[in-house]
């Protein structure tokens, strides 16, 4: 004889009948026919290999394995209905996670503080973890390494939801007194005449700028690069060097650092800020809290 393999519903079906303690209540509750719960309570009574409830007059009384596992039973369906049943709103004050933020370093020197003050006030169970861009990065999203990035997407993986948040532009930066700034505006010449300073984590050291003053029969010198924004501006402070920062995600940095900034004489696309996320979190109420906060921390950024 084969035996009955147990199943959710005959874990259900007992909890009811336990709780019952009569198989024409347990089909009433469960919207069945009195021989269809008859032939229920007999699976689970194979399935256990226990008569689960017996006649005891015009009664049915469990026997003591039902008894010893009443408890568990009830245990199992609550925990079961648990996972099938949709979360409610979510509440940042009860929200313990830990996120991982992969961004540039000009998204965490625009955001870092606003996010850590809003998780500190609103979600204090919620640890923010920003990590700057690397070497290695491309799987960080996919692994769960990392649980947002935040930053220019370049070629992200088919599979990676792409949030376009907000656009800067590159402005042209330099110590004060720096003599490119006399005599009116900058020109390509001008800009193209001195001797420059990129930030780049990738040790790059030519790019669109550079392909733009070749069109015009120009080239400029880059005296070397900086893995980080926050670098550069502090050798531009620190010497004649001209550099290239994003006008608004930068302004806090650059005008603390007392540098002056100018309009830089070339047709340069915009830069795109945007956040991208591994689809498995795309219904994760806590993921979605964690990307509107970053939403608003970049679209409110002041301008």
């Amino acid at each position: 004889m084969r035996q009955t393999q147990p199943s959710f519903d005959l874990l259900i079906a007992l909890d009811v009948l336990l709780e019952e303690g009569s198989v024409s209540a347990a089909a009433r509750r469960l919207h069945l026919s009195e021989p269809a719960m008859s032939r229920t309570l007999g699976r689970i009574r194979a399935a256990m290999g226990d008569p689960v409830l017996v006649r005891s007059g015009r009664q049915m009384v469990p026997t003591p394995r039902a008894l010893a596992v009443r408890g568990e039973v009830r245990a199992l369906v609550e925990a079961a209905r648990k996972v099938f049943t949709p979360p409610g709103e979510l509440d940042p004050a009860t929200l313990e996670r830990r996120f991982v933020i992969l961004a540039s370093d000009v998204v965490i020197t625009a955001v870092s503080v606003p996010l850590l003050t809003e998780v500190s006030r609103s979600a204090p169970g919620v640890r923010l973890h920003f990590v700057p861009e690397g070497h290695g990065d491309a799987q960080a999203l996919r692994d769960g390494s990392a649980d947002l990035e935040v930053t220019g997407m370049e070629d992200p993986a088919p599979e990676i939801r792409v949030e376009p948040l907000t656009e800067d532009r590159g402005v042209g930066v330099v110590r004060p007194g720096h003599p490119i700034l006399d005599g009116g505006p900058v020109t390509a010449a001008r800009f193209a005449a001195f001797e420059h300073v990129i930030a780049t984590r990738r040790g790059r050291t030519a790019g669109p700028v550079d392909e733009l003053l070749a069109g015009m029969g120009l080239a400029r010198r880059v005296a070397g690069s900086l893995p980080t924004f926050g670098a550069m501006l502090l050798a531009v402070r620190e010497s004649g060097l001209v550099g290239m920062t994003p006008e608004r995600l930068t302004r806090p940095m650059y005008e603390a650092l007392g540098l002056v900034t100018f309009a830089v004489p070339l047709e340069l696309p915009p830069m795109t800020i945007s956040m991208g996320w591994h689809p498995r979190y795309d219904a994760d109420p806590a993921h979605a809290w964690l990307r509107e906060r970053v939403r608003e921390a970049l679209t409110r950024h002041p301008t």
